[in-house]
């Protein structure tokens, strides 16, 4: 099938299977798997103009809102940091959509420092994973995981293993305290806080980054929130995926509004709709799926996938910066 927008030529098929296949995995660890589509379309699909950026957000407006509706229904969105994660990142994204068509036509140098970054955060992922670098609110966050896993056992046993999804009243999220410097909420009888301006500043980056790439920023943000800020993996995922979801909501409205002044260019910046929507379809199954099954999937196992996808992208985009 033929796609006259980006010029790809592939079968209908693929789109909607690769995709659910990535945002089944990252989608745990409230990605959504926009980021492994990006270098999908441009080495396979030889989809390499800007456009591929915003074909990317649509995936993420199609995909994302079945993993946040299991989030939703299970009470495990924490809406303060969800709310301080979309205002953060709303200008970033329009300052990335600016840098992607007009000062950076050359993604190379840019794409090496994310890299280097992620190297960063995905060594300090691997260093506490160790088991060297455990502080005092790590060891809380496991027995808090260790708690979750648990009652999730007791629920299979007495549901003859079958997948429901009844939580108790305290696994849900709780807002405690909500101030302009400090945000603290309580999940499973447990209190976590995080520093606002910190979380603000973070996700500004991350928007210039995902505005840029076409990526959403869950695959940069939620790490930092799990490694840096030390919240539980289970209350970040469906903050994150809301986040990326009005996000990328604005950065295809705002790649749209550029592509006629542009014009004259010559450069391919308006969305592939079509293909945007198929790889949306399947990403949409496997978000949903993702976050069914990620209260069964211990913590450490999703933490341990973040770390190996950050650093093959980290060293990817590295390795293209010198090649």
């Amino acid at each position: 099938m033929y796609f006259p927008v980006s010029g790809v030529d592939v079968s209908p098929l693929w789109p909607p299977l690769v995709a659910f296949f990535i945002s089944f995995f990252t989608s745990m660890g409230g990605i959504s798997g926009a980021f492994l589509l990006l270098p999908f379309q441009v080495s396979f699909l030889h989809f390499t103009g800007p456009g591929v950026s915003p074909t990317n957000l649509i995936f993420n407006i199609v995909a994302i809102p079945g993993g946040v509706y299991r989030y939703l229904r299970e009470g495990r969105m924490a809406w303060p940091l969800t709310w301080v994660v979309i205002i953060g990142t709303l200008p970033g994204v329009f300052i990335g959509v600016i840098l992607r068509i007009e000062y950076l036509p050359d993604p190379r140098p840019f794409k090496f420092f994310v890299g280097c970054v992620l190297l960063h955060i995905g060594f300090r992922m691997v260093y506490d994973l160790s088991g060297r670098g455990k502080k005092i609110q790590e060891e809380d966050n496991k027995r808090l995981e260790e708690r979750f896993s648990r009652h999730v056992k007791d629920v299979q046993k007495r549901k003859r293993a079958k997948l429901v999804a009844g939580l108790p009243p305290e696994a849900v999220v709780k807002t405690l305290e909500l101030r302009w410097n400090r945000i603290k909420y309580e999940f499973f009888g447990q209190t976590f806080s995080f520093n606002t301006p910190g979380v603000l500043a973070l996700s500004l980056i991350v928007g210039i980054v995902g505005g840029t790439y076409g990526i959403g920023g869950g695959a940069i943000i939620a790490p930092f929130l799990v490694a840096i800020f030390g919240l539980p993996i289970y209350t970040v995922a469906g903050a994150v995926l809301m986040g990326t979801f009005l996000t990328s909501i604005a950065g295809v409205i705002f790649y749209t509004a550029m592509t006629p002044i542009y014009a004259h260019t010559g450069l391919q910046i308006a969305p592939d709709w079509l293909l945007g929507l198929l790889f949306g379809l399947g990403g949409f199954g496997g978000t949903y799926c993702g976050a069914r099954f990620q209260k069964f999937v211990p913590a450490v196992y999703i933490k341990r996938m973040l770390c190996a996808v950050i650093l093959v992208l980290s060293l990817r985009y590295i390795w293209q910066y010198f090649t």
